[in-house]
């Protein structure tokens, strides 16, 4: 057995490194386009996005579940194109008995630290990684906490019980409300009630023409509609895990503001920070008039470069240095009157 797959073995141990507890549920589409074909550009970023998952999960012990979202072409007739996730989180929990978090990544996500376990950067600290109060960053300007007479003090309570024990999903929200492109939800007799009211026809019948985001629409309804589940959600900041590209919750200039293409503007709350190194980016919303592929591997190339080793770091030096001396002196030979 290899150094890696020793590591990988201990850290997914449940009594050593607890890998085993988490699944990585990405939704891909190996199978190619199910209302178009995929060309060269699409393969790339499945592939890119696929090993990059690949490897985390390998490194860290966990489970890598593909999802095939071609699949949803059988829900067609039922309106259901953008509510698999559910039904693909179910599939993936009966064929995982034994893990208790489940974190669902869409395809256009790239992990930018994969040095950072799931267990070191959220989990092992969740009471001060996450809030229960989804006043301290409302979007929706949902009324929170809910003021009902048949509801008890701890439905009725901003934070709920404050236990971390009650947390069965964990979500980011954007400027725009809920964000699912990647989010965790445990394993629980609430989950299970959960998942069933999601997928009910209800929903999607009723509203599948009126909500734009399907099932992110859907679980904010039933988080304002249904106060007693509140006490198991919890919000974590958006750029812990599902950072986004300045052209996703993209900042308007002022109308006297010259901004350079190049450096375009960015919101500390939503927006990735190199310098911060942050954990996950979400390219969100890329295939509405933005380039998913150079987004991908232009993520790609710079999460290799802070992540490179410390030989690669002295050589990459090396080599800048030499070349910067040969530049040099070739522009004082040019420079020299003949």
């Amino acid at each position: 057995m290899s150094q890696t797959s020793l590591l990988s073995s201990i850290r997914s141990n449940s009594h050593l490194g607890g890998g085993s507890r988490f699944v990585i549920v990405l939704g891909a589409n190996e199978g190619g386009g199910v209302m178009e074909w995929k060309g060269p550009r699409e393969w790339a970023i499945e592939r890119d996005s696929v090993k990059n998952k690949k490897r985390y999960a390998d490194k860290w012990g966990y489970q890598l579940e593909i999802t095939d979202m071609s699949t949803k072409k059988r829900y067609a007739h039922e309106w259901r194109e953008s509510w698999e996730k559910v039904d693909l989180l179910r599939n993936a929990m009966a064929r995982y008995p034994k893990a208790e978090w489940f974190w669902w990544l869409d395809l256009n996500t790239y992990i930018m630290e994969p040095s950072l376990s799931l267990q070191s950067h959220i989990f092992n600290d969740l009471a001060n990684n996450v809030y229960r109060d989804i006043n301290v960053y409302n979007p929706l300007n949902i009324t929170h906490p809910p003021q009902t007479a048949f509801l008890d003090p701890v439905a009725r309570s901003p934070t709920g019980d404050n236990l971390t024990s009650s947390i069965d999903i964990i979500i980011s929200q954007d400027c725009g409300g809920f964000n699912l492109g990647s989010f965790f939800i445990r394993r629980s007799p609430f989950t299970d009630r959960l998942l069933d009211m999601w997928w009910d026809p209800v929903l999607y019948e009723q509203k599948h023409m009126e909500w734009d985001h399907k099932e992110q629409d859907s679980l904010e309804h039933m988080y304002e509609s249904q106060p007693y589940m509140r006490t198991h959600f919890a919000f974590i900041p958006q750029r812990k895990i599902n950072a986004f590209p300045p052209g996703a919750c993209a900042v308007e200039p002022k109308d006297d503001e010259n901004v350079d293409p190049k450096r375009p503007l960015t919101d500390p709350q939503f927006h990735y920070n190199v310098k911060e190194r942050d954990f996950m980016v979400n390219m969100a919303g890329c295939e509405w008039g933005r380039d998913c592929w150079a987004e991908m591997y232009g993520y790609r190339e710079l999460s290799n470069k802070l992540n490179r080793s410390t030989w690669a770091k002295i050589k990459d030096f090396c080599g800048d240095t030499l070349r910067s001396l040969i530049v040099g002196s070739s522009d004082e030979g040019e420079a020299k009157p003949a």
